[in-house]
């Protein structure tokens, strides 16, 4: 089944956002490259597609998971939750309706 992750971010944590990407990124590749990534993206904390130093408000990834506490094992696991760039996530199923 789909789930969403839905995660805020803490204020003024660009720095750390940058630090952990690649870790962060890793693990997002794994799951495209297994079929499983619906779609992953941050919320730029302005509107335009690079807010610069603004930075972003959080993250919203959208994947495939056995079950809803494997997908909330994944998502406690997240670089981002364990540098502190990540306030908290949420996760709840999703289902696709579109396209």
């Amino acid at each position: 089944m789909w789930y969403c992750i839905y995660s805020k971010d803490n204020k003024d944590c660009l720095e750390q956002r940058l630090a952990s990407r690649p870790e962060h990124i890793k693990r997002l590749q794994e799951l495209q490259n297994k079929g499983r990534l619906l779609l992953a993206g941050p919320l730029p904390a302005i509107d335009n597609i690079d807010p610069g130093p603004n930075g972003y408000l959080g993250s919203l990834i959208v994947a495939e998971f056995e079950s809803l506490e494997e997908a909330k094992i994944w998502a406690n696991n997240d670089p981002y939750l364990k540098s502190g760039v990540y306030e908290n996530s949420e996760v709840s199923p999703f289902k696709k309706v579109l396209p």
